[in-house]
């Protein structure tokens, strides 16, 4: 298997900037175990193709073989094909966006500088603090040079559908 050494410590990075958020942001986040509305098959990098393909070969079994059977069927523009039952089948490897989704997020369209979350969740509250919010740009941007060194050891696609990932 290829390293995946500095996608491991992003991702041990990013999981716990999500757990002081939430800590802190506890009251105004709905997410939860079975709320899967925003469970979308994606597309991903590679370095996370191989972390979740990595993940599968430690996965035993039936689970193993439910995992494979729903990468297989899967529709690309349905549910991701790691949900099962509202909940993910290997949510220890879960992609980045996985892990920020629902939270605050900074993000750029069009030039505009914005901060998103899940509408579930910061209902009724009129600000979210600066130190709250997650800049997904950056965040991005360490992924994709992390994916950039992680190709060049072990070249491919760029990015990949979960389902390849998990059929490839």
């Amino acid at each position: 298997m290829t390293d995946l050494a500095n996608y491991l410590t992003l991702t041990t990075r990013v999981d716990e900037l999500c757990r002081a958020t939430s800590r802190r942001l506890a009251a105004e986040i709905a997410c939860r175990p079975g709320c899967d509305a925003c469970c979308r098959h994606l597309s991903i990098f590679a370095v996370e193709a191989a972390a979740l393909k990595a993940a599968l070969t430690r996965a035993e079994g039936e689970r193993a073989d439910l995992i494979r059977s729903k990468a297989k069927d899967s529709a690309p523009d349905g549910p991701c094909p790691l949900l099962h039952e509202g909940l993910c089948l290997l949510y220890d490897a879960r992609p980045i966006i996985c892990r920020t989704h629902g939270l605050p997020l900074l993000i750029e369209r069009a030039g505009e500088k914005s901060v998103d979350f899940c509408p579930e969740n910061f209902q009724g509250v009129a600000s979210i603090a600066g130190s709250d919010v997650i800049d997904l740009e950056r965040l991005n941007a360490m992924l994709a040079t992390i994916n950039a060194v992680y190709l060049k050891a072990s070249p491919g696609p760029e990015r990949l559908t979960i389902a390849e990932a998990l059929t490839d």
